[in-house]
């Protein structure tokens, strides 16, 4: 395919004047389509349903160290619960600490907790004149709304293949006291797909911080979301590499069962060193007696262990395979090769980052909303929603139906090649 720069004002002339009419007729449709949020479908959901039944009245509703889950008590979760959770996390269940149900719950406490009491003993960071966060970008807006939310300064960090810039990670962690976290996606990072390789997890695990309460947030959440079952990609285990570094406090390691089980229901859980979990715990003990224990056991009893979730995260596999591969295909039958829009194939997670020509994003998203296709807004990758190119754009294939995803791909390439066209046409 010949790229769209290297062709004439008249041949582009004459491509917006076919393309505006595809437009206008899908226009004329008054579809509803929805790309916008990385939402498991209702078949993903109901992959889960047997969940529903695993308890009743009738149900012996103890966990195996005798406690009844129905009444307060066990701060940090259920021994088999912090089993499961402990194996999906790849470290021992004592590194474990069941919360409620979200881990971006988790992280937010942690971030406020952080602020009003400071971390293992240090100055709360409300007391401090400046706190700065590092943002790997493009990378997950709901991450950057805590840290905002807070007042807390962001600092974009640039993602490469093999995780983040590390040689500027490490310059500004070693040189600026205010620098207290970095948010991390690790393993099919949200939107790129990218895994960190051994070298960026090593390095992560060996820095050197100004600030002795600097903190890596590894929000692990897509560990087990493989789109493949023989070709998946490998993380290893962040803990383990910063004990073996000699710096065990390092790290919080966050997952949950989110897009597992059912989100907003499943159960969350952070992974730390024992200092840091004491930390977590005495805090914790004046928020809440118990989490929901219930659900904790909900959860143990349908998926049991390790090969429980994976044997159940396969049927996930089967259904959103299928997805991105038409996604995928339709960018590159109708872009490959255009010079207007470039993207990743991932192994796994919920998402499909597109970068366009930059200064296009924002108007190719309005484009398609116009069309009836709504998605996540052009930005929304970047703190602050401020993408400094305006070239980035979050594709989330999983909410739409197979039927539904291949009208909003032939939407959002229509809208990529207008809006390119008309880029294009104004330096010509």
């Amino acid at each position: 395919m010949v790229p769209y720069g290297e062709l004439s004002r008249e041949q582009l002339l004459r491509m917006k004047e076919e393309l505006e009419k595809q437009y206008e007729d899908v226009k004329g449709k008054g579809l509803k389509l929805d790309m916008s949020r990385g939402k498991p479908a209702a078949a993903q959901l109901d992959l889960a349903m047997g969940m529903m039944d695993v308890l009743n009245s009738s149900a012996d509703l103890k966990c195996e160290a005798g406690i009844d889950c129905r009444n307060y008590g066990v701060l940090d979760g259920i021994p088999e619960a912090k089993r499961l959770l402990g194996a999906m996390s790849e470290v021992d269940p004592d590194s474990i600490i069941i919360y409620g149900n979200s881990s971006l719950n988790v992280m937010f406490d942690t971030v406020a907790r952080s602020m009003t009491h400071g971390v293992c003993g240090s100055t709360p960071w409300c007391k401090l004149d400046k706190v700065k966060f590092l943002c790997p970008v493009p990378g997950y807006d709901r991450h950057f709304a805590v840290t905002e939310y807070f007042g807390i300064e962001m600092i974009n960090v640039p993602m490469l293949s093999t995780g983040p810039d590390m040689d500027l990670v490490e310059k500004l962690v070693s040189e600026d006291a205010s620098i207290k976290g970095i948010w991390c996606v690790p393993k099919y990072s949200n939107p790129q797909g990218i895994t960190y390789s051994d070298e960026t997890v090593r390095r992560f695990a060996r820095l050197k911080p100004a600030a002795k309460d600097f903190r890596i947030y590894w929000d692990n959440a897509y560990s087990i979301h493989h789109l493949y079952e023989d070709d998946q990609d490998f993380l290893i285990e962040i803990l383990g590499e910063c004990a073996k570094a000699g710096n065990p406090d390092l790290v919080y390691k966050f997952t949950s069962t989110s897009k597992v089980s059912f989100p907003g229901s499943g159960i969350a859980a952070v992974a730390a060193s024992p200092a840091n979990l004491e930390d977590f715990k005495r805090h914790m003990q004046f928020q809440t007696i118990g989490h929901d224990k219930l659900n904790e056991l909900r959860h143990v009893r349908f998926f049991k262990d390790l090969d429980g979730l994976t044997a159940h995260m396969k049927k996930h596999a089967d259904i959103m395979r299928p997805k991105f591969e038409a996604v995928i295909n339709v960018l590159e039958k109708e872009l490959q090769g255009t010079g207007i829009g470039s993207w990743i194939a991932p192994k796994g997670g919920y998402f499909i980052s597109f970068d366009a020509m930059e200064g296009c994003a924002k108007a190719i998203v309005a484009k398609a909303k116009e069309a009836g296709l709504v998605m996540t807004g052009a930005g929304a990758t970047f703190p602050y929603g401020k993408d400094p190119k305006d070239s980035n754009i979050r594709i989330a294939p999983s909410y739409p139906t197979p039927e539904e995803l291949a009208v909003a791909a032939d939407i959002f390439v229509l809208s990529v090649k207008l809006v390119s066209i008309d880029k294009i046409l104004e330096s010509k």
